[in-house]
């Protein structure tokens, strides 16, 4: 089986997958609009926010960013389940390797995420107003948001053994790096500590691009912010590759063979 073959059925398979996942899937989308709407309007009334915006406009960055990240993230359980009920050794038997296993679950969660947080781009404008060329951009942007939060959960993902475990790490994953990441509250009145560990946290950098193509005042330079995500995805994805070593593939549940 080629590399190509190997990527195209672990794509369709996951997308199919979610889609039969509707409860998933509304609770990703319901997340971002709670906070931006519900705990929004009552921000409204005490935040003072750079440039005079309402607090709902300065949070839907970081709403989009949360549909994207979760969707994305989360995609990487599958290769837990897929670990623990037998289905990943199946896969790695593919002559075309661990990196193509990786690399389809890594586009699966890319296109899962970037879905998700482009519905809530969709919806932009109850809360701000954007140009089509920056709904064009911020398009753009969430291609690389949800292939960074892909990679970072496969990386999660890499050494773990049972869906329990995930959720519980993803938990104590996701939401430190949404909190300390200036995507529900400027990163200026952190803090020094916390604002060191927001200039490390690939999240900064999605929420900081996505102020970007909203036009609303950003922290870092574009070229920064582009770059700080490709590095974080390609490590990300490097490291997974390494975490993946033979050893660790079947810990879940061993070979038939084994067991007699």
């Amino acid at each position: 089986m080629s590399a190509a073959a190997t990527v195209r059925g672990i794509v369709v398979r996951d997308l199919i997958r979610t889609t039969r996942q509707r409860s998933r899937l509304i609770a990703g989308l319901a997340r971002p609009f709670i906070w931006v709407f519900l705990v929004g309007a009552g921000f409204n009334s005490i935040a003072r926010l750079e440039g005079g915006l309402t607090y709902q406009a300065f949070a839907y960055p970081g709403g989009m960013v949360m549909a994207a990240l979760f969707g994305g993230m989360l995609t990487a359980i599958s290769t837990v389940y897929d670990r623990e009920f037998g289905m990943l050794r199946l896969m790695l038997a593919s002559p075309s390797g661990v990196p193509s296993v990786l690399a389809g679950r890594a586009l699966s969660a890319t296109i899962i995420g970037g879905a998700q947080g482009g519905i809530v781009l969709a919806c932009a404008s109850l809360a701000v107003h954007l140009t089509f060329q920056q709904y064009a951009l911020s398009a753009a942007a969430l291609v690389l948001i949800a292939l960074t939060s892909g990679t970072l959960g496969l990386l999660v993902a890499a050494r773990l053994t049972s869906v329990e475990n995930f959720g519980g790490v993803i938990n104590m994953v996701l939401f430190p790096l949404l909190f300390v990441s200036g995507a529900l509250y400027p990163t200026a009145g952190m803090p020094a500590p916390l604002r060191a560990l927001a200039r490390v946290n690939p999240v900064t950098y999605m929420v900081d691009l996505v102020r970007h193509t909203f036009g609303q005042p950003a922290e870092f330079a574009l070229s920064l912010d582009v770059a700080a995500l490709a590095a974080a995805a390609t490590v990300a994805f490097g490291v997974t590759v390494v975490l993946f070593d033979p050893e660790q593939r079947f810990v879940g549940k061993k070979p038939a063979a084994a067991n007699r």
